[in-house]
């Protein structure tokens, strides 16, 4: 079973979470967990209900550990939290529970006016920053006009736009057909923002240098992404078989 990588003291990311434990209601959603993410690219993986995605609110701030601590780039999440947007972008599975515009142009804006540029300056800067990628169309299209995979990449380009060190992305290819998953994948390969990446479609983060297999919010995997989505889907195929005789039996 792959163990967990070695910490590089030199990487330009640094996310620890330091002997956190996070509890709703009665129920320990972790326990004294200790992590370090460093690498460029990292992908969690596990069942639904696994933590993946309350691993993602406390790196963003959204919840608080009852006890321990989140660090950010040198940022708390607990005493730092007017500096965190700085630092860590949050892109949920759903666009729509993330956009607030009517139109692409001003939803790229607000990452920009929400940090204190001018109105004016953000609306050119968004406008710029469309035409850099080949979207110029783009800025001024109404969101209700465009596809799930059209608004998650509006969301990811919100993000992008904003320049926060890392971005985690929960299930950004959860509702996108084929051709909309390999966009939004060539959108991410080109940015080198740091990337935390949850998904049940393993393919996606098969090459990540590290992958972390969540289970009942404890890490039952973290090594390689080939080696832990292999780990990982073993363990699912023989999980469906013992259901499958145990429905025969």
């Amino acid at each position: 079973m792959p163990q967990p990588t070695s910490i590089t003291p030199s990487s330009p990311h640094s996310i620890r979470l330091e002997a956190v434990t996070l509890a709703r209601g009665n129920q320990h959603v972790f326990e004294g967990l200790t992590l370090h993410l460093q690498e460029a690219r990292i992908g969690l993986v596990g069942d639904n209900g696994a933590g993946k995605s309350s691993l993602f609110r406390l790196i963003s701030g959204l919840d608080q550990p009852q006890q321990g601590r989140v660090v950010v780039h040198g940022c708390d999440t607990q005493t730092d939290r007017r500096q965190l947007s700085q630092h860590v972008g949050l892109m949920f599975q759903n666009p729509d529970d993330q956009i607030i515009f009517p139109t692409v142009a001003e939803e790229l804006a607000f990452s920009l006016t929400a940090r204190g540029e001018t109105r004016q300056a953000a609306r050119q800067r968004a406008r710029d920053f469309l035409a850099q990628r080949g979207l110029d169309a783009w800025a001024g299209r109404a969101i209700g006009e465009l596809s799930q995979g059209q608004r998650q990449q509006v969301c990811l380009l919100a993000l992008q736009i904003s320049q926060p060190a890392t971005l985690l992305l929960d299930e950004p290819f959860a509702s996108l057909d084929l051709l909309s998953q390999a966009r939004l994948a060539a959108q991410l390969d080109a940015t080198d923002q740091q990337i935390v990446l949850s998904t049940h479609l393993l393919d996606h983060v098969h090459d990540f240098e590290r992958v972390l297999w969540l289970e009942q919010g404890k890490v039952r995997a973290d090594g390689p992404g080939r080696e832990v989505c292999e780990a990982y889907a073993a363990n699912v195929r023989e999980r469906a078989r013992a259901e499958r005789g145990t429905s025969h039996a």
